[in-house]
């Protein structure tokens, strides 16, 4: 993974982890409330020895006591030295209760004791710290063997006394809504990084490029209202989701596909916005003064007639099993150089017919005669119409719906085309958001106007009733008799 990866993992799931973030946070705070709290009180003690004029025997008395200091600290949470504090104070705690509340602790090579108290009332913990000290500094003496006159060769002496505590040392507050907060974050990018891993869906170029193999020719820009004006290039041709078809239009045009011109456009499964981006594109196409045969090869659920607002009765169908010419047929929209041909009626052999001679006949023929031949053909996992269809064109244009296909969706659509022999020209993510993490839209400045006049545009936006009319000599040269001998060749 990229730099850019983890941003784009960051910015997508920014809410949840500050969500957990602020769980954490709360989480700390609610158990920071809940503790009692707690004081600390220490006092300190020094040891010495009785005795010794010289500086030799002073050198010897405080290496002993410093060789006996741990001793000495040891001694503070024993029974010895606690019971007559309890004692002394009127404790109703048992010496191992005591002891749990008691530390003592002597630095390196020095002869000071601290002895420290925890408690809930910070006068009973000085209380009780200044009480071990004075019995530890009663003990220790008896412990240590008598002198020649019968006196401890040791002195313990208090030179502190503990004070209470003017504040809690637990719970530390910001320590504790730290951790929490830490915590939390830390649980924030764990889920992150899990809901990224195990994410199945395709929603950026690089995945689809890894799956397919093909390059990315292009990213069709969410619209809400696509259902609404599903032919946006020619009801709203300024709008960054017409622009997103103009600009595979050109991708297009840099295709090598060894010569030939003639695409299906097909997805892995239905609703992807394979027909309406096939539509918009064999559009923008025309408008950029391009010859296009748009073929609705979808002789299961055909849209192309429907979204056109044409005839739909007769059309594919008719001419591959020699019912009706091409001519006969083929009809242009739109007042541009864009000749459509309906599925005609849905027939009960889809695979046969666009698999048939007849099929690759009328491909070679309208190759022929246009400059780009598209075929809206059906998903590729649920039939195998778009395979074997690909298989006698130049290749295979596969919509991906971003967020929504899944990587096993999009692999075997891939494996389908392959296992036949058909190659894939790219892939096209539709439905790509223009917000977000996903979005690459941001700073392309669509929608900013492009040469278009109010006359071109009007033009353009001429209803599919006023360019509707019926069946026309699609081919120029039909009188020199070619296309009526090539007409026979696709009803043989």
């Amino acid at each position: 993974m990229e730099l850019s990866d983890y941003i784009r993992i960051l910015r997508k799931n920014w809410l949840m982890m500050v969500v957990l973030t602020l769980l954490g946070v709360g989480a700390a705070t609610a158990y920071t409330l809940t503790r009692t709290p707690v004081y600390e009180s220490q006092s300190t003690v020094f040891v010495s020895t009785q005795g010794g004029s010289t500086t030799a025997e002073l050198q010897q008395g405080s290496s002993f006591t410093q060789a006996r200091i741990n001793t000495y600290v040891g001694l503070v949470d024993t029974p010895a030295v606690l019971d007559p504090v309890i004692a002394n104070l009127g404790l109703a705690d048992s010496a191992e209760t005591l002891a749990a509340r008691v530390t003592a602790s002597a630095a390196l090579n020095s002869t000071l004791i601290t002895v420290m108290v925890s408690g809930n009332d910070p006068a009973d913990a000085a209380d009780v710290a200044n009480a071990v000290a004075s019995s530890l500094a009663t003990v220790v003496p008896r412990l240590e063997p008598e002198a020649e006159d019968g006196s401890s060769p040791v002195r313990l002496s208090p030179v502190r006394d503990a004070q209470p505590a003017l504040r809690p040392t637990s719970p530390n507050v910001p320590l504790n809504l730290a951790i929490g907060g830490l915590i939390g974050l830390l649980a924030g990018l764990v889920a992150s990084v899990l809901r990224t891993s195990l994410d199945n869906r395709v929603r950026t170029p690089r995945d689809a490029e890894q799956l397919t193999g093909a390059p990315g020719i292009g990213a069709i820009a969410y619209d809400a209202k696509a259902k609404e004006r599903p032919l946006i290039v020619h009801a709203d041709p300024l709008s960054p989701r017409a622009e997103s078809f103009r600009a595979l239009r050109t991708n297009l045009q840099f295709l090598d596909m060894g010569g030939r011109s003639s695409f299906v456009v097909t997805s892995s499964i239905p609703s992807e916005g394979k027909s309406t981006t096939t539509i918009n594109l064999a559009i923008a196409l025309a408008d950029a003064g391009k010859r296009v045969a748009l073929l609705d090869a979808d002789l299961r659920k055909p849209k192309i007639a429907e979204y056109l607002g044409v005839e739909g009765g007769a059309g594919l169908t008719d001419v591959l099993i020699g019912r009706a010419t091409i001519n006969d047929v083929m009809m242009p929209w739109g007042g541009r150089s864009l000749y459509v041909l309906p599925s005609g009626k849905i027939p009960p052999n889809p695979s046969e017919l666009l698999g048939s001679q007849q099929m690759g006949n009328l491909l070679e023929m309208l190759e022929r005669e246009f400059d780009v031949v598209l075929c809206d053909a059906p998903p590729l996992l649920p039939v195998t119409d778009a395979a074997i269809l690909a298989r006698v064109t130049s290749g295979a244009i596969m919509i991906v719906s971003a967020g929504k296909t899944t990587k096993h969706q999009l692999a075997g659509a891939t494996d389908a085309l392959n296992t036949v022999g058909a190659k894939l020209a790219g892939f096209v993510m539709s439905m790509v958001p223009t917000r977000g993490p996903d979005s690459y839209y941001s700073g392309y400045g669509y929608g900013y106007g492009y040469g278009y006049t109010q006359e071109s545009t009007s033009k353009k936006n001429r209803t599919p009733a006023e360019s509707r009319r019926g069946g026309l000599n699609v081919f120029p040269a039909a009188e020199d008799g070619n296309s009526r001998r090539a007409s026979r060749d696709v009803a043989r």
